[in-house]
């Protein structure tokens, strides 16, 4: 059984294509699969149950949210992205519908080639922290993202990032906030830790 993640390295000759990806990924669907701008396969094992729920939380909280506020729409973790990083699925993400609405049915069907405007990633047990960091730090060069949130469950932390600026981190909040990006988005914390 896998238990961290492993990092396929593929020869430049030998590369999917977007379409082989996708189609990869549909066959292979017990594994969380990525890929990075140079074309390597990254496979992570599912969730463990703890943070399977806490992420079902961060996602619940999102949609319920999205729905009422109604100028977006929500991804939960099978979600997959065509960004400029690669092929990446957040735990939880949020697009605003006029982006969403842009695209083609076509492309609204496979990985979408849009960066979502809030992308969330929760730290599990077995998650290394800098990977994670690194990885938000990526999103943030994407053409679109205005927000993201890392929940560090293990040391009760919350790293708040924005386009162009410094990582925030929080210290055992008890909610975090969404706004302005998400108007009235508010995360209550005790329901995540």
């Amino acid at each position: 059984m896998l238990t961290s993640a492993i990092v396929l390295r593929i020869p430049p000759k030998l590369q999917m294509t977007d379409d082989d990806f996708f189609d990869f990924c549909q066959i292979n669907r017990d594994l969380r699969i990525e890929r990075n701008q140079l074309g390597e396969i990254i496979l992570a094992p599912p969730t463990g149950g703890t943070t399977g729920n806490r992420s079902g939380s961060v996602f619940g909280e999102l949609y319920i949210w999205a729905r009422q506020d109604g100028t977006g729409i929500c991804f939960d973790s099978s979600t997959g992205f065509k960004l400029l990083m690669g092929d990446k699925s957040p735990d939880a993400s949020w697009i605003k519908l006029e982006r969403w609405n842009a695209l083609s049915q076509e492309e609204q069907d496979k990985f979408a080639p849009i960066c979502p405007d809030f992308v969330v990633e929760l730290r599990s047990a077995s998650d290394n922290l800098k990977p994670l960091q690194e990885k938000m730090q990526a999103y943030m060069r994407e053409p679109g993202v205005r927000l993201g949130w890392l929940i560090d469950r293990k040391n009760r932390r919350v790293y708040i990032y924005h386009p162009n600026l410094p990582e925030e981190c929080l210290e055992n909040p008890a909610t975090v906030s969404g706004d302005p990006v998400l108007p009235g988005f508010v995360l209550n914390m005790s329901k995540i830790w």
